[in-house]
């Protein structure tokens, strides 16, 4: 499968935030999102966008925002949980985040937080930042949950990928302890293209752990639908939900996902 191109993930931020605005129109703002305990639905509105208004601010300053309350104008939203008005600031948040990013190009760089990365990294960070929380808000109102499969396998990589950085691991000492000889967990999308290869090998190793795509005997294995083995591996649904199959060592399934969250 070729990967995502720098262009998609600047239109699937626009794409995912229109339809993360449609799941919630008409919602009750108030709710909490059983995925993400400390939010509401408003809170995690504001999340959303402010993350997305601090990384347009860096792409179009220069500048280092590792303080967005103090550096982002506007980066909790407006005042009071109208949703009319959060969604026009959402939506707004993410055309100017998007247009920022094709402003900059693949070859600049930005810092958000404590990371400078390129802005490759920060499109397709943000692209499935809100892929994820697209499906904490469909919990939170009991709507159905879709993905592109190209997407949905992409968010699948990019969270291996990220907790295997050493920047990313040392700010979470709980990654520190993944690992453990001869154990190994294989996920397996079985409602996708064979030329999409969404399945992958996690090998938990003495220090840490490796993985790859692939079709491999393991430890434990997780198949279903590949939005709902997703959300599995992205903790938004239980791993004994029965839109899955756990095989084997359900407890490793279970070990991993303590301690891998980018809520």
């Amino acid at each position: 499968m070729a990967p995502l191109t720098y262009d998609r993930f600047c239109d699937e931020v626009v794409s995912q935030t229109d339809l993360l605005i449609d799941v919630l129109r008409g919602a009750d703002l108030s709710v909490g999102v059983p995925t993400a305990p400390d939010w509401t639905l408003a809170q995690l509105i504001r999340h959303i966008g402010g993350n997305l208004r601090s990384l347009e601010t860096a792409l179009r300053t220069g500048m280092a925002v590792e303080d967005p309350g103090r550096q982002v104008p506007d980066v909790a939203g407006p005042d009071g949980d109208d949703p009319a008005a959060l969604d026009a600031w959402l939506a707004g948040a993410a055309r100017a985040c998007a247009g920022a990013l094709r402003d900059a190009g693949p070859d600049a760089e930005a810092q958000v937080w404590v990371f400078r990365r390129g802005t490759p990294f920060w499109a397709r960070r943000a692209a499935n930042d809100l892929v994820v929380h697209r499906a904490d808000a469909a919990g939170a109102v009991h709507a159905g949950y879709d993905v592109a499969p190209e997407l949905g396998a992409d968010a699948i990589d990019e969270l291996l990928e990220l907790i295997s950085d050493p920047q990313v691991a040392a700010s979470s000492p709980r990654l520190a302890e993944l690992r453990g000889p001869g154990r190994s967990i294989h996920l397996h999308a079985t409602d996708t293209p064979a030329g999409l290869g969404a399945e992958w090998l996690i090998e938990l190793g003495t220090d840490s752990f490796t993985w790859r795509r692939g079709h491999e005997k393991a430890t434990v294995a997780l198949r279903g639908p590949l939005a709902d083995v997703l959300r599995v591996f992205h903790r938004r649904l239980p791993a004994d939900s029965e839109r899955v199959e756990v095989v084997g060592d359900a407890a490793l399934l279970d070990f991993w996902l303590e301690r891998v969250s980018l809520q």
